[in-house]
């Protein structure tokens, strides 16, 4: 903490990543910091069981985006962190999975720095990582895959470019992890195939990973969309595309 030129108190912001779910896997730096805060913004995929990790004194401040239903724009959310920075000591800016993974957190950081804010990063585990582990698929394997590839496929207005290249992407790594691309899919696959996979690749979503609830829906290229229209699958959930998916009957133990 410290002073600025006008006396005024300055606190310090964390942003802490909760990890994809599970409450077992937010580190125990970012518990400790959860505890001791005053402040806590957080997002909607944050579970509700790190949310109940929370010094209960704190100020507790739901700013969490879901698709469609955006509760606070961006600008909203760095600017209220920064004002609750002046008048507090630990302010958190807890958000799902990882805060440097497609989490906006160097963003964030850089608009906290240039406001003149002490800043720290706790990491998290991103669910591109933990989602597939829980369902029993691992992204790298000696006999399938040597590269991963993680993307998101959720594409904002006015980004840096017009779009992910997907026919590039395709032949990018053996495996591909699609962070909030459900909705996409449609429009992802037939550029996939375009970039030369083919339409047996296997693919996995997983909705909710890491938690109890946790779904996930397997098919290949060619079967993937109608079978989310059957079932009704719907977002939170990643995909998962390569070789790797086919351990997922050998090793998805987790349900046995």
């Amino acid at each position: 903490m410290t002073l600025n030129s006008t006396s005024q108190f300055i606190g310090k912001v964390y942003l802490v990543g909760a990890g994809p779910g599970d409450p077992g896997l937010i580190t125990i730096k970012g518990k400790t910091i959860l505890e001791q805060a005053d402040i806590v913004v957080y997002d909607a995929l944050v579970s509700p069981a790190i949310v109940a990790m929370i010094n209960p004194q704190a100020e507790q401040i739901d700013a969490g985006k879901r698709c469609g239903r955006h509760s606070k724009l961006q600008e909203e959310t760095t600017a209220l962190l920064i004002a609750k920075a002046q008048n507090n000591p630990i302010v958190v800016r807890l958000k799902g999975g990882d805060p440097f993974v497609f989490g906006r957190g160097g963003e964030e950081m850089t608009d906290l720095i240039n406001a003149g804010i002490s800043v720290e990063v706790i990491p998290g585990i991103t669910s591109g990582i933990a989602a597939p582990a829980y369902a029993g698929i691992p992204l790298t394997h000696r006999d399938y895959s040597s590269s991963v590839t993680f993307v998101t496929g959720h594409e904002m207005v006015g980004k840096y470019r017009p779009q992910v290249n997907w026919t590039a992407i395709a032949q990018a790594s053996e495996t591909l992890v699609i962070y909030m691309g459900v909705h996409n899919l449609g429009n992802i696959i037939p550029q996939l195939i375009s970039g030369g996979l083919t339409q047996n690749t296997p693919i996995a979503l997983i909705r909710w990973g890491t938690r109890e609830d946790q779904e996930e829906l397997i098919g290949t290229l060619e079967t993937i969309i109608e079978q989310m229209e059957k079932v009704n699958f719907e977002a939170p959930a990643i995909a998962v595309i390569g070789k790797v998916v086919n351990l997922h009957h050998e090793l998805n133990i987790y349900k046995n």
